[in-house]
């Protein structure tokens, strides 16, 4: 039993094996697709006279309806020993995003956006399973944190597309080159990625499979719950950079702007994820993912200010794209330390879960607050929980689970 969960990685350990590869491919396709239409939505939702509450329904809806498949979905890919067939289901129906084109009314934006999310809900935690079992326990940082940056290299691509193709043609038609790289991941899906052969569990039961998980990955997930009820949707980065600068500079100069901050954004995003990944087998998984969990506290305290300073929203938006890449590497990472092979469908299930309703909780109350309230108050009510999960992540002491041989 320690608090600290350390390992010494080999020098020429090999971890960037086919399914590491092919999972990267899918993650770097699959967001962008998904970031070109996340870029351009807050633009596309102000057509429709929407504004922080619509898209904080839009993106909490979006994660409860993703919740709704994944706790299944994992522990069925353990029960049955195959994962490759959910996976290809899951990306084929996250593809459906570009059908934002042919929305009328802002709930038509919601429907598309659930069922591309049970979609990615399906993928999620069986994807995060299948990377951790393709590589050796010590290099599990080092494999999280290359699919986060392959993942944000797409974050990248997928904005710089909008942004370049905005004011040139229609936003409905940007939607729709989004179904280029959701037709590739498909591809991946199905040619590229090896399942790993495992034995069929067919006596594993849902509720039974929870209840054994390790005592320490709950408390762990509690630490994640309480950091997800204040974790809100970036795109309201966006929709504030937006509305601050449209003033000063027109709304069309103004969405360009906040589309390249986003970008700004996700290159932090991509240039730190590995480097975590790296110092997290080498070092304090706990400690850098709480550390994550503050930097985000901080960012949501420094937006509060109301400035059209474009070194300022540049600093914010930076903050954001360290504590994502901190945090999207470091929770999964971790999490692999903590479960043991043949649960850890039903874990990561179980993670995704508990961050989806908190995706859910932190992005509709942080909208209303924002809009009714004010947006210092919705902050505001980020800033708190999020420190509240660093500080609960900092005070607990990860046990080990028998047969434990990860960092």
């Amino acid at each position: 039993m320690s608090e600290s969960i350390q390992v010494s990685a080999p020098s020429k350990l090999r971890w960037l094996t086919r399914n590491v590869f092919a999972i990267g491919m899918l993650s770097l396709f699959s967001d962008t697709g998904h970031e070109l239409t996340t870029a351009i939505l807050p633009l596309f939702l102000q057509s429709f006279g929407g504004g922080a509450i619509a898209l904080g329904t839009i993106e909490g809806v979006s994660d409860a309806s993703s919740s709704l498949l994944k706790m299944w979905m994992s522990h069925y890919s353990d029960r049955v020993g195959k994962r490759k067939p959910i996976l290809i289901f899951g990306y084929l129906v996250t593809a459906l995003m570009g059908c934002f084109a042919f929305v009328t009314r802002w709930w038509q934006l919601v429907a598309i956006r659930a069922i591309a999310w049970i979609g990615r809900g399906a993928r999620g935690p069986v994807r995060d399973a299948l990377l951790a079992e393709s590589v050796p326990a010590e290099a599990h940082g080092r494999a999280f944190g290359f699919e986060t940056a392959m993942d944000t290299v797409g974050a990248i691509l997928g904005p710089a597309i909008a942004l370049s193709l905005i004011g040139i043609i229609s936003l409905r038609h940007i939607f729709l080159i989004s179904f280029i790289p959701g037709s590739i991941t498909v591809l991946i899906a199905i040619f590229l990625v090896k399942d790993i052969a495992r034995a069929p569990q067919p006596h594993l039961e849902i509720w039974g499979s929870l209840r054994a998980l390790p005592k320490s990955f709950w408390r762990y997930v509690s630490a994640v719950g309480i950091f997800g009820l204040g974790n809100f949707a970036h795109t309201l980065l966006v929709l504030r950079a937006v509305v601050l600068l449209t003033p000063r500079y027109g709304a069309v100069t103004a969405g360009r702007m906040g589309v390249a901050l986003y970008i700004l954004h996700n290159v932090i995003y991509a240039a730190i994820s590995y480097p975590i990944g790296v110092l997290g087998d080498r070092t304090n998984k706990k400690r850098i993912l709480a550390t994550g969990y503050a930097l985000f506290g901080l960012m949501c305290v420094l937006f509060m200010y109301n400035t059209t300073n474009l070194v300022v929203l540049a600093i914010v938006f930076i903050l954001a794209g360290i504590y994502i890449g901190i945090v999207d590497s470091m929770e999964r990472a971790l999490a692999a330390d903590l479960l043991p092979l043949s649960q850890r469908g039903t874990g990561y299930g179980a993670l995704a879960t508990v961050n989806s309703f908190g995706d859910l909780l932190s992005s509709i109350l942080v909208g209303l607050l924002w809009n009714r309230v004010s947006y210092t108050a919705g902050l505001s009510y980020a800033a708190v929980l999020t420190l509240c999960g660093s500080i609960f992540l900092f005070v607990w002491k990860p046990q080990r689970f028998d047969g434990f041989t990860g960092s």
